[in-house]
């Protein structure tokens, strides 16, 4: 199955990335709701907007998706807000090249830090798996941040360290 990837919003993108959030089914009504809100600002702000996208499509639908931007007041430093694969295209190593091709996209920017939060519940261990298998620390941990008993941890990568 041939995947195209592209760095541009297209209309049909927030309802697309809505449906991929949801069906993967990790994520709350807020965060779906999160993850259509920043797509549509994309869509609208075009080059202006605060967040960069990359998506993978595969016949012709979306199969997975990245969000990152600069994080403010810092000279170098950005967040990836979300990565996320369609249930259907997972085990594929899409999400790697996913990541990989958000790290290129911020070096290019000038960016020499990323980071990243997710959620300290056994549900994401899988993803922190993923995070550290690609070179990224655990930096911080918060315990119960999002709610009692699901804290926040935060990953973090030097750009151009390990391979990239």
């Amino acid at each position: 199955m041939a995947t195209i990837f592209r760095a541009h919003l297209q209309p049909s993108d927030p309802g697309g990335i809505e449906s991929l959030v949801r069906e993967t089914g990790f994520f709350s009504a807020e965060e779906i709701g999160i993850a259509r809100e920043l797509a549509d600002d994309g869509l609208a702000q075009g080059r202006s907007s605060h967040y960069r996208f990359v998506l993978a499509d595969q016949d012709g639908s979306l199969a997975g998706f990245a969000c990152s931007g600069p994080v403010p007041c810092t000279q170098a430093a950005w967040d990836l807000y979300w990565i996320a694969v369609a249930p259907r295209a997972q085990g594929q190593h899409l999400g790697r090249e996913l990541l990989k091709r958000v790290e290129s996209a911020i070096l290019a920017a000038g960016g020499t830090h990323i980071y990243v939060d997710t959620s300290s519940r056994q549900q994401y261990a899988p993803t922190r798996g993923f995070y550290a298998r690609r070179g990224y620390q655990k930096a911080a941990d918060f315990p119960d941040f999002y709610a009692p008993g699901d804290g926040k941890i935060v990953y973090a990568k030097v750009l151009g360290s390990t391979g990239t």
